[in-house]
């Protein structure tokens, strides 16, 4: 029997399909995305000093993780809470930054050196990234819109391709 590379932990139970629509529909709105984004620094803060067990996000999407990268330009370690998907022995995310015209700084710092670490349940965990393209980008991202609908918001609010990255237990 193979040993799963990433504990299943979830902060919060899965508050159904209605929730998680109603749940889309306010993320998806400018202000929702505001005030998630205005609310990230305290969930960061949450999830480092509980290693990774505890975010205030989590039960309203999908699970989420702490990725650490390395800063592209700065060289530094950076870390920021993100929600995942799970499918096999591989972590999907999306880098939709809320549908703004920009790549978040994450996925820039893992197209430039894809050696990340994650953080769940209590454990850092050495990752490799791949960034996903063609159908497999297509089926992934449709995941993420058919669990949360304001992934799907994000999409045509902005113009650019918006990254989806595969992580992999190094």
């Amino acid at each position: 029997m193979t040993e799963d590379p990433f504990p299943e932990v979830r902060w919060g139970r899965d508050p159904g399909p209605l929730a998680r629509r109603a749940i889309g529909m306010i993320a998806g709105s400018k202000p929702g995305a505001w005030l998630i984004r205005q609310g990230t620094p305290l969930d960061r803060w949450l999830l480092r000093n509980s290693g990774g067990r505890f975010t205030i996000l989590g039960p309203m999407a999908v699970p989420l993780l702490l990725l650490t990268t390395i800063g592209r330009k700065s060289g530094q370690r950076r870390q920021i809470p993100l929600s995942y998907m799970r499918e096999g022995d591989r972590l999907f995310l999306v880098g939709s930054n809320f549908g703004q015209e920009h790549h978040p700084a994450w996925a820039l710092n893992l197209s430039a050196d894809p050696n990340a670490w994650v953080t769940m349940g209590g454990k850092e965990i050495p990752v490799l990234a791949t960034e996903i393209v063609g159908d497999e980008h297509g089926r992934i991202y449709q995941k993420f819109v058919d669990y949360v609908s304001n992934y799907d918001t994000y999409q045509h609010r902005t113009d650019r391709d918006i990254k989806v990255f595969a992580l992999a237990k190094r």
